[in-house]
């Protein structure tokens, strides 16, 4: 077996993917159709060109056309079972997936669009059998949604439609400390709170992060290598940092020619797990994700113990994490028969 086809088949967790930007061109595309939305151009074909990434203008103009077709909650039914399909489909047995929730409370009511959701999920477990829990998320770029998106969160964790609560959107000029009480509320209930942060903006942002939200993980953080502290800090603490490559490039937060850092981050102990942030828009998924770092010098036990990273950062009981560990025990032992019987 390839190391590429061990990536493949091998189990996965992933804890930074945002469900809208999962979604494939060809659903969004159904939906516009469905709900009479006009698209851009006049053909399903000409909408996978558009759809496909070019830079980070053109990646915001296709994630605003592309939220425009889903209007009912229905749509969300919709999309989420799709996205447990693309889950399954590349092997990731556990997720923990991003949704916009900004948009949310801006196009429907709360309790209508908590029934879809629910609906969704229903019907990604039965005809999927993977598992996803969702943390919403404010976007920090429409700060006065984050009552709503608060309230939003508290009635589905209640209803044990979410697990969490989230920051994302636009980093420059929306620090974390403007959604201090927000999340206090969200731990106040039991909620699960992570924010991405050093993304956009650089360490003063996850030092934010980790002082004014008390966040249980950070997203992206790539931008800690900038501070020496910050790297010792996240080393000792083994607070968990999301990293997702492929989005980091496409939106030249790294550079195309550079190697990306996480090379750094895990040289110096920070605790780090791989994702696709928005696969379809970023034209990548899991198993690539880990391919563009074998590329870069990983080899498989880092790549493996990258996963493992993302098991043991996962929001999870211990039953349920011993219950994903045995899974991923029985895959190394498989593997291991397979590589004797080729020996053999």
């Amino acid at each position: 077996m390839t190391l590429e086809e061990q990536v493949r088949q091998m189990p996965k967790i992933e804890l930074h993917v945002h469900v809208e930007g999962a979604v494939n061109a060809e659903t969004y595309y159904q939906l516009a159709l469905e709900n009479k939305v006009q698209l851009p151009v006049d053909s399903l074909e000409e909408w996978r060109l558009f759809f496909e990434f070019k830079d980070f203008t053109h990646f915001i103009d296709v994630y605003m056309t592309a939220v425009q077709a889903v209007k009912k909650p229905s749509d969300y039914t919709f999309i989420i079972e799709q996205f447990y399909k693309h889950q399954k489909e590349h092997n990731i047995i556990y997720s923990e997936a991003f949704l916009s929730a900004s948009f949310l409370v801006e196009r429907f009511e709360v309790d209508d669009i908590l029934d879809a959701i629910d609906e969704g999920i229903r019907l990604g477990e039965e005809n999927y059998n993977v598992v996803v829990k969702f943390i919403p998320d404010i976007a920090r770029n429409i700060p006065h949604t984050q009552t709503d998106v608060l309230n939003l969160i508290i009635e589905g964790y209640k209803r044990g439609v979410f697990i969490g609560m989230g920051l994302g959107g636009l980093e420059m000029g929306y620090p974390p400390e403007m959604f201090r009480e927000s999340f206090a509320s969200a731990k106040l209930t039991g909620m699960h709170v992570v924010a991405h942060a050093g993304e956009g903006s650089g360490p003063e942002s996850i030092w934010g992060a980790i002082h004014s939200l008390n966040a249980a993980r950070i997203g992206h953080g790539i931008r800690c290598i900038e501070d020496p502290k910050l790297l010792e800090f996240l080393k000792s603490s083994q607070l968990p940092v999301e990293v997702s490559p492929k989005s980091n490039y496409c939106l030249k937060v790294v550079n195309a020619d550079e190697p990306h850092p996480i090379r750094i981050m895990v040289d110096n102990g920070v605790f780090c797990t791989v994702n696709s942030d928005d696969p379809a828009m970023f034209s990548t998924n899991l198993s690539e994700e880990y391919m563009l770092l074998h590329r870069q010098g990983f080899t498989w036990e880092e790549l493996w113990q990258l996963n493992l990273n993302a098991l043991h950062a996962a929001f999870l009981t211990e039953d349920e994490r011993n219950g994903y560990l045995a899974v991923f025990e029985g895959f190394m032992e498989g593997s291991k028969q397979q590589e004797l019987g080729f020996l053999s």
